[in-house]
């Protein structure tokens, strides 16, 4: 039998059950684009997740990584070792050679899901001019016993600046074909601070899990940007316990605890307690 601490018509009691029970499971937010699941921090739909992180995922037919340099396909996200690989359509890469472009993030983006340290950034092409072979000569480093020579020597779509033929950054002036024009691993901050065009190098590829790549060649390394993301400690948790999910307020981007389409908290949903549901103003017990 139903009991209920208040003096209400059980009617009343009821009609309300029958409203709100059915909205615990009902969420708001998407939780998934294709094969990938799309948890907090991250969110599809506006007001979904960390206000922080607002506005970074986007799903058409794929799950993309939105910046200011453009989208870029997310090819996992793994989020016990907070990291999300991506993968630039527009990159340059042992197989193929694209136009060069710039890999931009936005400030907030640097700051809270920033490339990891064993993504490197691989500028090929480059001037014996460029400030990373001169005055910034200490940001190129090689990883796990590997130089990017192995790039031109390996790499059919790199082979052609070995060669001289293809396109030239003004550094084969005696028209040698056994000239190997420079080039650079470094760091995410290496281009973040410096464009293509003040590297003064025509491509770059990004390569990442490179300390799991020793003894392997270009050809077996993989191609992408790992980015590692931080959750904020907005007590999400809790909300999930209570069968919500963590968004904020599309306007003052105060966290909530998102129930349903239409009943929103600061903190959690409706408690269940064993065989007890509580409800703002309302105890109710349910006898088997």
């Amino acid at each position: 039998m139903w009991s209920h601490s208040q003096s209400k018509p059980l009617i009343s009691v009821i009609t309300l059950l029958n409203l709100l029970l059915p909205a615990l499971t009902l969420s708001p937010c998407r939780t998934t684009c294709g094969p990938i699941p799309v948890n907090y921090p991250f969110g599809l739909d506006d007001g979904c997740g960390a206000p922080q992180f607002r506005g970074m995922l986007n799903c058409s037919t794929d799950l993309f990584f939105t910046t200011p340099s453009g989208n870029y396909k997310v090819q996992s996200i793994d989020y016990d070792k907070k990291n999300l690989v991506v993968y630039d359509p527009a990159m340059s890469t042992c197989s193929i050679l694209q136009p060069h472009h710039d890999f931009l993030l936005t400030p907030i983006q640097s700051a809270i899901i920033p490339p990891t340290s064993d993504t490197v950034f691989a500028l090929l092409n480059c001037s014996v001019d460029s400030p990373v072979l001169n005055h910034y000569k200490a940001l190129c480093f090689n990883f796990s016993g590997h130089s990017c020579d192995e790039l031109y020597n390996s790499c059919n779509a790199f082979r052609l600046f070995r060669s001289g033929l293809g396109i030239t950054n003004g550094t084969n002036s005696t028209g040698s074909t056994d000239f190997v024009p420079p080039c650079c691993f470094t760091g995410y901050d290496t281009v973040k601070f410096m464009s293509m065009n003040i590297l003064d190098c025509t491509h770059y590829t990004s390569v990442t899990n490179t300390d799991r790549l020793r003894g392997l060649g270009p050809l077996d390394w993989v191609y992408g940007i790992k980015l590692s993301f931080a959750v904020p400690d907005t007590g999400c948790e809790r909300c999930a316990q209570s069968g919500g999910t963590c968004g904020f307020d599309t306007e003052t981007q105060v966290s909530l605890c998102l129930c349903s389409t239409f009943n929103n908290s600061t903190r959690e949903c409706v408690i269940r307690q064993k065989d007890e549901i509580v409800l703002p103003g309302y105890s109710f017990k349910h006898s088997l």
